[in-house]
Parts: C-alpha cells; sequence; structure tokens
C-alpha cells in the first residue's frame, strides 16, 4: 500500500507545473504566462542577485557543453523558454561567425520577457519567436540541439514536453535541460531555509509580486527528482541520458540524445 502511495505520488509530482488555484493544464499555462509577464521588468536584476551570480556560471557552463554541436555553421539550434535570453547569449559564444550560419531559435510564451530578450539579441543571428513550448512552429526532425534553461519545470505537461522535443529534433538530435534541483542532506535543508523563507520574501519585495516569487521554490519542490526524470527522458524516446549536478546539487543539467 505505501509503495503504491509513493508511485502515486511521485506521478503526481510529474505531471506538470500546477501554480496555486491552477486545477487543469490550460489553467497552469495562462497562471505561469501571465506570472512571468508581471515579473520581466525586475527578472535579469532578480535571477543574478538570488542566484548569488551562479546563474551566469550555470548558462556557460551548460552552453559549453555542446560547443560540438553549436559550432557547426548548419547546426539548428532552439533555445525554450528563453526567457530574457541569457541561455541565448551564452549560445551565441560558441556560434561561427559569418554569413549563412543557420540561427539559433529563442522561444518562450511570455510575450514581456521575449521583448526584453529582442534587446539582447539585436544584431546577431537570432531568431525570436512567441510560442508555445508543447506546440512548437518547427517541422518534425528540424533541429540539432533543443536547450532549456529554468524554463522546462514550468511546463504544464512534462510528458508532453518531451514527446514536443522529440518531435522537432532530428536523429542525433540532443537536448540540455537546465533547472533547478531539490538536494537532500545538509545541503538541503540549508537550500530549503534559502529557497522557501529568504528567496521568496527578497523577491517577491523587489518584483512587486509576492505570489510570483512563492510560486518558485514550490515549482522546484514539484519537479521530478533526477532519477524519476531520467526515467521519463528515456520513456519519451531519448537514450544516452545523463543528469550533472551544479552547485552541490542545487541545478543540474539533463542530456540525452534521439537514437
Amino acid at each position: 500500500m505505501m509503495a503504491e502511495q509513493r508511485a502515486q505520488s511521485e506521478h503526481e509530482l510529474s505531471t506538470g507545473a500546477r501554480p496555486v488555484g491552477a486545477t487543469t493544464e490550460e489553467a497552469a499555462a495562462a497562471n505561469v504566462q501571465e506570472m512571468f509577464d508581471s515579473i520581466a521588468p525586475k527578472y535579469d536584476l532578480l535571477n543574478h542577485l538570488l542566484s548569488i551570480g551562479l546563474d551566469q556560471w550555470w548558462w556557460a557552463r551548460a552552453a559549453n557543453t555542446f560547443h560540438e554541436v553549436l559550432k557547426r555553421p548548419d547546426a539548428a539550434a532552439l533555445d525554450l523558454c528563453c526567457g530574457t535570453g541569457d541561455m541565448t547569449m551564452a549560445m551565441m559564444k560558441h556560434r561561427p561567425a559569418g554569413v549563412g550560419e543557420a540561427p539559433v531559435y529563442a522561444v518562450d510564451f511570455s510575450h514581456e520577457m521575449l521583448e526584453r530578450g529582442k534587446k539582447k539579441f539585436a544584431g546577431r543571428n537570432i531568431v525570436a519567436i512567441e510560442a508555445d513550448a508543447l506546440h512548437l512552429p518547427m517541422s518534425d526532425g528540424s533541429l540539432d540541439l533543443v536547450t532549456s534553461a529554468f524554463g522546462f519545470r514550468n511546463l504544464a505537461n512534462y510528458e508532453e514536453g518531451l514527446a514536443e522535443l522529440y518531435r522537432v529534433l532530428a536523429p542525433g538530435g540532443q537536448i540540455g535541460i537546465l533547472d533547478c534541483n531539490q538536494p537532500e542532506g545538509i545541503v538541503g535543508a540549508l537550500y530549503n531555509v534559502y529557497f522557501k523563507r529568504v528567496l521568496p520574501a527578497i523577491g517577491g519585495l523587489i518584483s512587486g509580486d509576492a505570489k510570483a516569487y512563492a510560486y518558485l521554490p514550490a515549482s522546484v519542490e514539484r519537479f521530478p527528482r533526477p532519477k524519476r526524470m531520467l526515467e521519463m527522458i528515456r520513456a519519451a524516446g531519448f537514450r544516452d541520458e545523463g543528469w550533472t549536478g551544479y552547485t552541490f546539487g542545487t541545478a543540474g543539467l539533463y542530456r540525452a540524445t534521439k537514437p
């Protein structure tokens, strides 16, 4: 009985993001979209402040992991849930400069976040697209790499999100999902104090949206742990899946390849 309860709980945690009050996937998606539009003006400031600057190192490290594919002039890459574009910009450092190279696509469904990203993208070979991550406007098998930094856990359905990534990737294409994690032990205990008390208080005060920064730790707590997430990635059809923890396991990068 206890095993069944644990399995049921794990399945519920793996379904997708569920902000307070959202009982359906449609409501969850609309809530998250509205939330990110609201906090967009202070998003970059709070990201750097609340992560103590580690976010920039995480983006750079994740982008460097995919250097071999990004350096190919013909490689089609997409940064999913790009927000204001910091991961996109980290990827661009590995792109060759010249005429005729494939662009990097930056996709987000928050209009306000994407508008701020476009300012960073000016003059660079980046195509910004406002779209839903579960219904990407890309053809089947058209991409060589899809990354997502701190956005995948906000999808209303994780399994459908992975299925969509699988659809748009060409055989041999890779995914890189960088996101927060809930560590265990002493690190986890300290992390919980900061993430559930300090971060929401500071984030709510500076952004003026306490609800959004209360959602942040709740979304991490709900997000599948590495073991479960890797199971989901493999179930979606990917292979060579793996997870690399960053900063004592408080964040990490999931990698996998479409056969």
